[in-house]
């Protein structure tokens, strides 16, 4: 089986959802009357289109029961565009509530509401070693070929390639800076850098 790494709008895109976080701090803003529930989620160069936005839809959606429902999508949406751009993310639109984000945004989550991180982190080891130990035993036991058998062989060095750059990929993505909200000139120090 291949690694397939998958691209960073694709993995970053649950901000984008109409139940995600952004909509749901959207959501308690509009009803407290309250935008610092929602500058959080941009960057400070975008909190003046934030608020103007803001301000428009509190009065746009005094207006009648549509009128309310329309000003608040376009809230959201420009709320939505705005950060997913601070993420250096294309916005595509809102996509609907209760999307199948897989397993590791929803542990993330619940990591951070119970305060708990283990599940999360057991969660992922398991399906890291699964990968590695996926990889290693198909290169292992395609590497003990006859030398004049070149489909074998061949077979050895797909299986073999999947696997190197299986552990060089998950190396990598573990060694990098998570893409996101901060000053993208300051230096981040490396893992065993001390503190």
């Amino acid at each position: 089986m291949l690694l397939i790494l998958v691209p960073t709008s694709s993995i970053f895109s649950h901000c984008d959802g109409l139940d995600g976080p952004v909509v749901r701090a959207a959501e308690k803003a509009v009803a407290s009357g309250d935008v610092n529930l929602v500058l959080i989620w941009v960057q400070k160069s975008d909190e003046a289109e934030i608020k103007k936005s803001f301000e428009k839809t509190l009065t746009v959606r005094k207006l009648s029961p549509e009128a309310r429902q329309l000003a608040d999508m376009n809230f959201f949406e420009t709320l939505v565009r705005l950060h997913r751009a601070g993420e250096g993310a294309g916005f595509t639109g809102l996509k609907p509530a209760g999307r199948d984000l897989g397993p590791a945004i929803p542990a993330a989550d619940k990591a951070l509401r119970e305060g708990n991180v283990e599940p999360l982190v057991k969660l992922l080891s398991t399906t890291i070693q699964d990968r590695v130990h996926d990889h290693f035993n198909d290169a292992l036991t395609k590497q003990k070929f006859a030398k004049d058998d070149l489909d074998a062989g061949r077979g050895f060095v797909k299986a073999y390639v999947e696997y190197i750059h299986c552990v060089e990929a998950l190396y990598q993505r573990a060694m990098q800076t998570p893409h996101g909200h901060y000053d993208e000139t300051e230096k981040i120090p490396p893992h065993d850098a001390p503190h």
